[in-house]
């Protein structure tokens, strides 16, 4: 596959799908798409000038030979199934956040990836944004020097309108926690930035969403690294009528840098010796979806990430482990909550 057109199928077909898409088409060619709703299906299809399928065994079957990977942007507790099924046919597959909501489905995916001799990637679009990537630099260059404490706060809001819009939303069985839908890649990002996390303690409740989601809308959490360093994570989906804040805060030895704004995507505070983070590029804007806003748009990064691993030898942003890593730590902090 080494210059030819990258052909791509979707599996499920809401409202991340169509973001999908349009990266799709300008980094290779949407061959299929595929939803139980056979309407949402066929609207993308419609679209992009390719056919649409109801049902997945059909849709794997029916398209060998005429695509290469399938995204899976089906809701979280599918997310296993539909990307071993798409392994076991031979496809590659790029996943959507969370790569699964148990830890033994992420094992799964990454062994039959291997059973498959195919790539697994994980989207994990926060990784790319400006000042995330910046400190990651700076990090791996021990600008900080020993990282001792980090604060991660994810204060948002998603009311009534949001969990009714969709018919898995707010379910333990599909949508796993609020950890899971809209704070895995925040969690990722401690994982990516500082290392694993060895223990943890946490409280959660659900203070503002009876009624409407079946788990937490806010969390408190305190961390213990494998590497010494101590943390706490901060997280609601009940901040007043709209999101506030989504920020990282590290504390090395030799700096302290923190990046907040929205949606990680502002560099608010530095202070490390004898360094500075200088001429970021802007970060872009988020997700909008109308009535709230989600994480940072940077699937064309992901992507662009996706092609240059298949044709050019190039190197995967987010491998399978990275994804079970995150799944792990929120394991963790779910199965501690009080």
């Amino acid at each position: 596959m080494h210059t030819e057109l990258i052909r791509f199928g979707i599996i499920g077909c809401g409202r991340i799908a169509n973001r999908h898409a349009k990266h799709i088409a300008n980094n290779g060619q949407l061959a299929a798409t595929c939803d139980i709703d056979i309407e949402k299906a066929g609207n993308l299809a419609d679209e992009y000038g390719c056919k649409a399928w109801s049902d997945t065994e059909k849709f794997l079957t029916e398209n060998k030979g005429k695509m290469d990977v399938v995204s899976v942007c089906s809701p979280n507790g599918l997310h296993a199934d539909h990307t071993i099924a798409a392994l076991r046919h031979g496809y590659h597959v790029l996943c959507e956040k969370p790569m699964a909501i148990s830890v033994e489905d992420c094992g799964n995916m990454i062994n039959e990836a291997e059973h498959a001799n195919r790539r697994l990637f994980i989207v994990k679009q926060n990784r790319f944004n400006p000042p995330v990537e910046a400190l990651k630099k700076a990090i791996e260059e021990d600008r900080l020097g020993k990282i001792f404490n980090v604060q991660l706060s994810c204060f948002w809001n998603r009311n009534e309108s949001y969990y009714k819009e969709s018919n898995w939303k707010g379910s333990k069985e599909m949508d796993g926690g609020t950890l899971f839908t809209q704070f895995s890649h925040f969690i990722d990002l401690l994982y990516w930035l500082i290392g694993d996390v060895k223990s943890v303690r946490s409280f959660t409740r659900n203070f503002t969403h009876q009624n409407i989601i079946d788990f937490e809308d806010t969390g408190v959490v305190a961390m213990e690294f494998y590497n010494g360093a101590i943390g706490t994570i901060n997280y609601t989906v009940s901040s007043h009528q709209q999101n506030m804040e989504g920020s990282i805060t590290v504390f090395g030895d030799k700096g302290t840098v923190k990046i907040g704004g929205q949606y990680l995507n502002k560099l608010e505070y530095q202070n490390i010796k004898d360094f500075r983070i200088e001429n970021l590029v802007e970060s872009r804007q988020p997700n909008d979806y109308g009535t709230y806003q989600g994480s940072m748009s940077n699937h064309d990064k992901v992507y662009e990430n996706l092609v240059s691993v298949l044709t050019r030898e190039g190197v995967i942003a987010t491998n399978g482990f990275e994804g079970l890593k995150t799944v792990e730590i929120i394991d963790k902090i779910y199965s501690k909550a009080k």
